[in-house]
């Protein structure tokens, strides 16, 4: 088995690791004492649970508090744990901890796991991560549980506290609201200033990424000593709350008062980006409205995170790289940094490969369910981006359509790039270069 893992490259490791949770997680769900009525659940509803909790995903076909017992829900925030935080990232941790020296390959695989710089310093940046996590979840359940103990006293309040505090930090949005009314999400919770700000918090903490948060320790509030990327990162994540919530203030949530439409706005303008929590019933956005949710959940995270999405910085690279050719610059840059043209190639395919997951998927499913389109593009769009985000038509979809969403999410969480080139890892191509030839584009 060591040998095996030995001819495997660092991509080839996370593809499987993320697949091998999964079957688990499956597995686990199909036991009897998973769901509340003792008999198991079948072979498909465990596979897609399971998927979409290892993915951080969200989207369910099952209500998460009504059909899973308390063991069940266990296993999906065991799963939303590992998925979050990814695989690799954890082995490494345990390794670590149990005392075993982390070899280079290992330390390798870890740096592309978390998409870092450099290979020193990496195990330390583990243990970082590890103990971070724990802090932020806890305070994030801590201040939750007064609310939740309130509505459903006690040990249930402190239980649900800290579920959803791991699956907002995690950027899964399952929920265990399904006891008020199923498929609720946060709606009861709208008004709730501190579950409000707690979810959100967790959500943008949990969607920056490690090496930003290693930044903001190092650096605090020197912002020009940061890294290009951790620089890319906040401010394209600030804008991409900033705008969409002003749009979502002005334009939708028309009969609220102005405080709750703040609330409404601010919380459906960060959620998207890949959390999958909702405050406002989304079903009735107008279609602009949803095309705005649409573009937040395929952009999502940003990278070395637990969101998931094209990520932040593939956004920035692709909008700066317009700007450049609109001012007829040779390269693209940022912050005072040029980009290199292999992240530039980087960015168009894999843009390119989730406009082509997303709007495939979504065309196959509409015309298998006879659904509307923009419904299908909403539901694949979550689905790749890791989000969970639904206008509620994931339950009741057929065999074919709930297959193409279980793919949609482990591509979307594992990565597209990652996901190829675990799969052609032996294939370096040619490298002899050819004639050049004349394009004219636009």
């Amino acid at each position: 088995m060591t040998g095996f893992l030995k001819r495997l490259s660092a991509s080839q490791i996370i593809t499987l690791g993320f697949a091998a949770m999964i079957l688990l997680g499956t597995v686990l769900l199909l036991l009897p004492p998973a769901t509340r009525d003792g008999q198991g659940a079948p072979f498909m509803d465990a596979l897609f649970t399971a998927t979409s909790a290892v993915c951080v995903t969200g989207l369910i076909v099952r209500d998460t508090a009504t059909y899973w017992s308390g063991f069940g829900q266990a296993v999906i925030l065991v799963l939303i744990q590992i998925g979050g935080m990814g695989v690799v990232t954890l082995a490494v941790a345990v390794f670590s901890a149990a005392g075993k020296q982390i070899s280079l390959k290992q330390r390798s695989i870890m740096q592309e796991a978390i998409s870092a710089h450099q290979l020193g310093g990496i195990v330390r940046m583990t243990g970082f991560i590890i103990r971070m996590t724990a802090v932020f979840e806890l305070l994030g359940a801590a201040v939750m549980a007064p609310s939740f103990c309130r509505e459903f006293g006690v040990a249930k309040g402190i239980w649900y506290a800290l579920f959803h505090a791991v699956s907002a930090f995690c950027n899964a949005g399952f929920d265990l609201m399904g006891v008020k009314a199923q498929y609720s999400s946060l709606t009861t919770f709208a008004a709730d200033p501190a579950v409000n700000c707690a979810v959100m918090a967790l959500i943008i903490i949990g969607g920056i990424g490690f090496l930003t948060w290693d930044d903001i320790r190092t650096n605090q509030w020197r912002f020009h000593r940061y890294r290009m990327q951790s620089k890319v990162v906040l401010a394209t994540s600030a804008l991409l709350i900033l705008f969409p919530a002003l749009y979502l203030f002005f334009f939708e949530f028309s009969g609220e008062t102005p405080g709750a439409r703040v609330w409404y706005s601010l919380f459906q303008a960060v959620s998207p980006r890949t959390a999958g929590f909702n405050t406002a019933d989304l079903t009735k956005l107008s279609e602009c409205g949803i095309g705005v949710m649409i573009i937040l959940m395929l952009i999502g995270g940003s990278p070395g995170s637990t969101a998931g999405g094209m990520k932040t910085t593939t956004f920035a690279v692709m909008v700066s790289t317009a700007i450049s050719v609109f001012r007829r610059r040779e390269h693209t840059h940022f912050f005072g940094r040029r980009i290199a043209e292999d992240t530039i190639r980087n960015a168009a395919t894999i843009v390119t490969l989730y406009f082509a997951l997303f709007i495939g998927g979504a065309f196959v499913i509409s015309r298998a369910e006879n659904l509307p389109l923009l419904s299908c593009l909403f539901e694949t769009g979550s689905a790749v981006a890791t989000v969970g985000l639904t206008l509620g038509i994931t339950p009741g979809l057929g065999l074919l359509s709930r297959v193409i969403l279980i793919v949609l999410m482990y591509t979307g969480r594992v990565g597209g790039l990652t996901l190829i080139f675990s799969t052609l890892s032996g294939n370096r191509g040619n490298t002899a270069r050819l004639p050049q030839g004349k394009l004219m584009v636009g």
